[in-house]
């Protein structure tokens, strides 16, 4: 049964996110704004389809240990393009609001980036063991934590001064999506049950994709 629920799940939403993106990087036209969020949305869905589709496939079939090393090279790209997702992101925000470069700002996400990536890289992270070491779970995860923070004071601080209603949530859904997904790296290795706030995690990921599509939606019918 767990198989089958979560299978169901999974095709919605990456068919919903992809879907989307390409809608929206096919209809923007010359707003770099919509662009950008469509190829967002397109990285997110194809970057999570790497893990989702062979968990699924391990599910319904022998097993997730049986498929270690597919979920591993799986959770790998995920990683990695979740990374790209949020420097993405950061050029929405900038964007979004016409801010001016920022050097230093620009460099800590970059920087942070790079660190997350060269971590994840990292042998000991033994991504073909099923039980791989929660502690470079911990490690890979801390500078994509503080990517999250800047980009969550970010959003913010501009929604408010902007007085922008429709993206007013937009710190909020980030919030959530690392509110549910720091457990899973702490303890779903132990405490199973742990591993469904995934759930919860990807339809914070999906309310992110929605607030930028539903404006896009809005400003073609005006």
């Amino acid at each position: 049964m767990q198989g089958i629920m979560e299978t169901l799940f999974d095709v919605v939403y990456l068919s919903t996110v992809i879907i989307i993106g390409v809608i929206m990087i096919t209809r923007s036209g010359d707003n770099k704004q919509y662009k950008m969020f469509g190829i967002m949305s397109v990285v997110l869905g194809s970057g999570d389809a790497f893990h989702l589709v062979p968990r699924s496939y391990a599910l319904l079939t022998t097993g997730l240990e049986s498929k270690a090393a597919a979920l591993g090279i799986g959770k790998l790209i995920t990683s990695i393009t979740m990374t790209v997702f949020y420097v993405i992101l950061y050029y929405i925000w900038r964007n979004r609001y016409d801010i001016k470069e920022r050097k230093g700002l620009t460099a800590s996400i970059y920087l942070l980036a790079i660190i997350r990536i060269v971590l994840c890289l990292f042998p000991q992270n033994d991504w073909l063991n099923y039980y791989a070491p929660v502690s470079w779970g911990i490690y890979r995860n801390i500078p994509f934590a503080l990517m999250g923070i800047i980009i969550i004071w970010l959003f913010y601080t501009e929604t408010k001064k902007h007085n922008d209603k429709n993206f007013r949530f937009m710190w909020l859904a980030i919030v959530l999506s690392f509110g549910f997904y720091i457990p899973v790296v702490l303890w779903a290795d132990t405490i199973s049950i742990i591993g469904i706030l995934m759930i919860p995690k990807t339809l914070a990921y999906v309310w992110v994709v929605l607030m930028g599509y539903n404006e896009f939606k809005d400003k073609l019918k005006g």
